[in-house]
């Protein structure tokens, strides 16, 4: 393997910005990303029993996606952790845990290793917090994740922060990752910031990333995906 595809999106729990909620739609913007590993964020719904949203059979058949099995939390059907969903394709799995991050908000990641055409390689997808105070401490959490540790890593999801270097509540992370430069995505009907993200860790490099900014796209959630190709 020399290219990998990854993608991250916030789909909203299938809820878009006409006010429908339609996770059929979710499914075909996801085939369209063609993504080899994908982070999915508000996968489940937030109250009750936390179902997840998406057909994953149908899922599996438009894409070959399959998820990283992670433990539901006790009383709900849940697909992920915390929302954070992380499906690969022909992946060979070889530990998954789950980080619960600091703040008031209930907030976490979901850490996968994973060997992928025989390249080990370490996957953090995550949703960080609403308050910067949070999203410093939590920033600092995942960047410790890596820290002493040599394996390629990628760090995606919505980090819900706008500001870059050292400014930003990410600084821990660009400290420690290179960023693929992707651009503005949320809110998506008239893309103003760039709350999401895709973070390097030693190896491999982004060829190219960009925002997949498309009318589906802008109808489907209030942000939109983020697709980068991988070099080894």
């Amino acid at each position: 393997m020399t290219d990998l595809t990854v993608a991250t999106w916030n789909m909203q729990k299938g809820f878009g910005t006409d006010f429908r909620r339609d996770p059929a739609r979710s499914t075909r913007i996801i085939a369209a990303l063609g993504a080899d590993i994908l982070a999915l964020q508000e996968a489940d719904r937030r109250f009750r029993s936390r179902a997840g949203v998406l057909d994953l059979g149908a899922l599996r058949e438009a894409t070959g996606l399959t998820p990283v099995p992670v433990p539901a939390p006790t009383g709900t059907r849940a697909h992920g952790w915390h929302g954070n969903l992380l499906l690969t394709r022909k992946a060979d799995v070889q530990d998954v845990r789950t980080l619960r991050l600091s703040g008031i908000e209930p907030r976490g990641a979901v850490i996968a290793d994973l060997v992928h055409g025989e390249k080990p390689l370490r996957i953090i997808a995550v949703h960080m917090g609403l308050m910067r105070r949070a999203r410093v401490t939590q920033a600092a959490e995942l960047a410790e994740e890596i820290a002493g540790d040599d394996r390629p890593t990628l760090l995606l999801g919505d980090l819900n922060e706008w500001r870059r270097g050292a400014a930003s509540a990410l600084a821990p992370l660009y400290d420690r990752f290179a960023h693929a430069a992707t651009g503005r995505s949320f809110p998506a009907p008239l893309p103003l910031f760039p709350l999401d993200r895709i973070f390097i860790s030693h190896a491999p490099r982004a060829v190219d990333a960009a925002v997949h900014d498309t009318l589906a796209a802008r109808r489907a959630s209030d942000h939109l995906p983020l697709v980068a190709r991988i070099s080894f």
